[in-house]
């Protein structure tokens, strides 16, 4: 379970990070305003983009901690700047450090637990984590990586995956 969670995210959020360190240079290059930027959305009934970073980063965390047996630490305060997202990222990063292969060695029988929405999902940890929690940590980075693209941030697939090449 570690492998198919821990890396993930970890690697994810960097990707995260580093969209973030190109939205923040765009909007500065075009004198866009920032708390406007973090507010976009894509649909008016869609949460906006600081939202939606607060949510993959937190997500990280929904997925990982139950798996290894530990609460989700708490989601805090949302953040208002590129600068408080950044340290979200940090924060979680750091958290899934202190994470390990052993701690997660009955992971995949483990019940794990997440809110969503209204409805309260009890899953086994293997299906929790492909068939619930890294779907929707992918879906809030799949939404913060479009708004940024409606809003005229040069991003393309390396930006998002860090594979590709072009």
């Amino acid at each position: 379970m570690y492998a198919a969670s821990v890396p993930v995210c970890q690697r994810y959020l960097g990707q995260l990070a580093h969209m973030l360190n190109l939205a923040e240079a765009h909007a500065a290059r075009q004198a866009l305003d920032v708390p406007n930027l973090l507010q976009a959305r894509l649909a008016p009934d869609m949460l906006p983009l600081a939202l939606q970073v607060d949510i993959a980063a937190h997500f990280a965390l929904r997925a990982c901690a139950p798996l290894a047996g530990l609460d989700v630490p708490d989601f805090g305060e949302d953040s208002h700047s590129f600068e408080q997202l950044q340290t979200r990222i940090r924060h979680n990063q750091a958290f899934l450090d202190t994470l390990t292969p052993e701690l997660m060695e009955d992971g995949a029988q483990r019940s794990c637990s997440s809110q969503a929405g209204k409805a309260l999902v009890t899953l086994p940890g293997d299906t929790f984590l492909s068939q619930y929690a890294l779907p929707n940590f992918f879906f809030h980075l799949s939404c913060t990586y479009a708004i940024l693209r409606q809003q005229g941030v040069p991003l393309g697939k390396a930006d998002f995956d860090g594979w590709h090449l072009y």
